[in-house]
């Protein structure tokens, strides 16, 4: 039964009254009042099918408007923590696995097949796992289950070779095999976490700003993980000293152990604090069909959007993982150095992303400052190929621009994400691990050809030689650079308009 409010009693009230009067006795009723009573009965059942289907109505668009709402501060915290685990792991490993790996002894090649089996198995398993989050949903299990192995394989990356130790064989090739396999698991585990983390966005709520919001507050919270990172490099560097094997395994296994711990507590935060959101339910409560991989495929904004993303990532990604053979061969800086000019980059990074917090977005300040962030990279880029060892400290300045630029590029490439998914939910999932399938592949490709030839950078007697133009410099500067005007040309062919999102003036947060 439905109760409707008294106001609107009066229509039900006469059509109880007028359906007596057609089931009395005929002796009471004449053939024309039938007939009349007939008619009235019609319209009256008309008449409640209208009055249900507006209370229908209602009740959609209060259920829309909620839905659409800011989403609140602690909610947008809590979620923004949820990637504090793969991002310090990840700064790790772009940073520091080259380095470690040639430092231990692999050549430059086998690092570089180390690094490449972890993109693979990466970029094979986004998809994989964009899939399965899209027929079966929850996400905080995947999260769950990503954060776990992540935590249990990474140790064993930078914790030494296990399988030399038990088969008692050092060679280069069971060394190379052993953390090829322990950075391919690694790294299953972390796109697990990632697809699962970046899907939630678009199913935690429509509203196109605090979408913005909940990527500049994960952005942000990346930028305090990469320098959890950095600090907690600088203080080991400084307090164990690398002058054996032994020292250098020590150093790297400590900074691994404790970036596992700081990663593993905020994301039982994150679980703690972050509801379960729904894919498979509709705004309107109804069960909404699996979309199609065709469907995507025929927008031409994935295109664009997956393009811009995987150039984006690759600036990000390549950049970090030549830093620290820039600042230590080619400026041959001080080996605390190499913590901290990316603690610089991030630093900026972080102010950055948390002003972006408070602007009301739309189309245009999305393309705006994605261009400013790829003309500064490009000008950054500049800078690090002419820069001379005699003018190394010039790099902390350039440090900081590097941190603008990134921060302007990332929120905005991800932003362009949840707008290409708009309130398509049950194929964000995707949609995240396509477009990451194409970073990891791209990027492990890239990380791959330039690592081949990067024992060719010109040292000569613990000197730079006078051709100081490196694989380093190239693979820092150039590559970044050409990625980024590359995107920004790419971003301004877009039409990112969604008709369905409120205006964006309202308050970020509540």
């Amino acid at each position: 039964m439905f109760s409707y409010p008294s106001l609107f009693n009066w229509p039900f009230c006469l059509y109880e009254y007028t359906l007596q009067l057609k089931t009395s006795s005929p002796s009471f009723v004449s053939l024309g009042s039938k007939v009349w009573v007939d008619h009235e009965l019609r319209f009256f059942a008309h008449l409640e099918e209208v009055y249900i289907t507006s209370l229908t109505v209602m009740g959609n668009s209060i259920e829309d408007d909620s839905f659409s709402k800011p989403v609140g501060r602690w909610s947008v915290y809590c979620y923004g923590v949820g990637h504090m685990l793969n991002d310090i792991t990840s700064a790790c490993w772009f940073t520091y696995l080259l380095l470690f790996l040639t430092e231990i002894g692999l050549s430059s090649r086998d690092a570089a097949i180390v690094m490449l089996s972890g993109q693979i198995a990466d970029g094979l398993a986004t998809i994989c796992f964009g899939e399965l989050i899209d027929r079966f949903g929850h996400f905080k299990i995947w999260h769950g289950a990503g954060s776990i192995l992540v935590a249990v394989s990474f140790s064993s990356v930078f914790g030494g070779c296990l399988p030399c130790k038990v088969l008692s064989s050092f060679s280069l090739m069971v060394e190379t095999v052993s953390y090829s396999t322990f950075a391919a698991i690694f790294n299953v585990g972390w796109a697990a976490t990632q697809v699962s983390h970046m899907s939630m966005v678009s199913c935690i709520t429509l509203n196109s700003t605090s979408r913005v919001v909940l990527s500049s507050c994960r952005n942000a919270f990346t930028m305090v993980a990469n320098l959890s990172l950095y600090g907690i490099a600088y203080i080991v560097f400084e307090v164990i000293k690398a002058k054996t094997h032994t020292d250098i395994e020590n150093q790297y296994r400590w900074i691994a152990y404790l970036s596992i711990f700081i990663g593993c507590c905020f994301v039982g935060i994150f679980h703690l604090g972050t509801n379960e959101p729904s894919s498979k339910t509709g705004i309107h409560g109804n069960i909404l069909a699996r979309i199609s991989w065709s469907y995507w495929f025929l927008k031409v904004l994935y295109y664009q959007v997956a393009l811009v993303y995987m150039l984006t990532r690759l600036v990000l990604n390549v950049s970090q993982a030549y830093l620290a053979f820039y600042v230590i061969d080619d400026l041959r800086m001080v080996q605390s150095a190499k913590a901290l000019v990316p603690a610089i980059i991030y630093i900026s990074s972080f102010i950055v992303s948390l002003l972006l917090q408070e602007i009301a977005w739309n189309e245009k300040r999305l393309k705006a400052y994605y261009t400013i962030g790829g003309i500064l990279w490009v000008f950054c880029g500049i800078a690090i190929v002419l820069l001379p060892q005699s003018m190394s400290l010039f790099v902390y300045v350039i440090s900081i621009f590097i941190g603008i630029a990134n921060a302007l590029m990332t929120v905005t490439a991800v932003s362009m994400q949840n707008i290409l998914i708009g309130q398509d939910l049950n194929g964000c999932a995707f949609v995240c691990g396509s477009l990451s399938f194409l970073d990891k592949i791209s990027c492990g490709l890239t990380l791959f050809v330039l690592q081949s030839y990067h024992s060719s950078s010109p040292v000569v007697a613990g000197n730079v030689s006078s051709d100081y133009f490196s694989i380093t410099r190239y693979g820092l500067g150039l590559v970044p650079a050409f990625c980024s005007l590359v995107g920004v040309a790419v971003t301004w062919t877009m039409e990112l308009r969604s008709p369905l999102y409120k205006p964006l003036m309202e308050t970020l947060l509540e």
